[in-house]
C-alpha cells in the first residue's frame, strides 16, 4: 500500500469514535438491506451509458496511505463528447475545489443518485476494508492533500468517512478551507455521541440534497 511522502511527522492514530468494528458491523448490514437499491441503479447506470458501475479514485487516507475509493459512475466515459464540452466551460468555483454546476458530463442517472448521495454508498467497501469509517475527514485526493500546511496533518490521523461534519454542513457549497476547517473541529470533537449525531443530521443533509450537484 503506497504511503503519501510528507514533510511533517504526525502522531499515531488515536480513534475515539465509535467503534470501528461496530461500524464494520453496520456496513455489511447497510449492504445487504440496501442491495436492491445497489442493484436497480447499477442497472440503470448500465442501460444509460457504457462505461464501468463503479468509478474508483485514489485518495489519501490515515496515515497518509493511498487507497481507491469507491463510487457508483455519475459521468460519461472521457472518450465521450460530453468531455469536449466541458472543456470549453468555465468552472463556476475558483480556487482548490473547483466544480460545474451544470456539468455536462454527468449523466441523467448520475445527476439523481448524486443529489442523494447514493453514488457514494459502494464506499462501505471501503468501510469492510478498514480504509473508511461511516463518520470522519473528508477523503482528499493527492492534489488536495499537497495544500495541507502543518497544522492540517492532523486529519492524517484519522480514517476519512462515508458522511461527516463537513457533508451535513453544506458538503459543494463549503470553499476547500471551510472542509478543512469543519474536518479539525470533528477530530477535536471526536466521540460517538459526536458520530451518531452526525449521522442523523446526515438524514436531512441527503434528503435536502444541500450542497449536492
Amino acid at each position: 500500500m503506497k504511503t503519501v511522502s510528507t514533510k511533517f511527522n504526525h502522531n499515531a492514530t488515536n480513534h475515539k469514535g465509535l467503534p470501528i468494528a461496530a461500524q464494520k458491523i453496520v456496513a455489511l448490514l447497510g449492504l445487504v438491506a440496501l442491495s436492491p437499491l445497489l442493484i436497480i441503479v447499477a442497472t440503470l447506470i448500465k442501460l444509460e451509458s457504457r462505461g464501468p458501475l463503479i468509478f474508483s479514485q485514489t485518495r489519501v487516507g490515515e496515515q497518509g496511505r493511498q487507497f481507491k475509493c469507491f463510487k457508483f459512475r455519475s459521468m460519461y466515459t472521457p472518450d465521450s463528447p460530453q468531455w469536449e464540452v466541458a472543456a470549453k466551460m468555465k468552472s463556476d468555483r475558483e480556487g482548490i475545489c473547483q466544480k460545474m454546476y451544470s456539468d455536462p458530463r454527468i449523466t441523467r442517472v448520475g445527476r439523481v443518485i448524486r443529489k442523494l448521495s447514493i453514488d457514494e454508498l459502494p464506499q462501505l467497501f471501503n468501510v469492510l476494508t478498514g480504509d473508511m469509517v461511516l463518520v470522519g475527514p473528508r477523503p482528499h485526493l493527492t492534489s488536495e492533500y499537497e495544500q495541507y500546511d502543518t497544522e492540517t496533518l492532523v486529519r492524517l490521523n484519522c480514517k476519512p468517512g462515508l458522511t461527516g461534519l463537513w457533508q451535513v454542513s453544506g458538503r459543494a457549497d463549503t470553499t476547500f478551507e471551510e472542509q478543512l476547517m469543519l474536518d479539525k473541529t470533528y477530530i477535536a470533537q471526536q466521540s460517538w455521541f459526536f458520530d451518531v449525531k452526525i449521522l442523523l443530521a446526515t438524514v436531512p443533509a441527503v434528503v435536502t440534497a444541500r450542497g449536492a450537484y
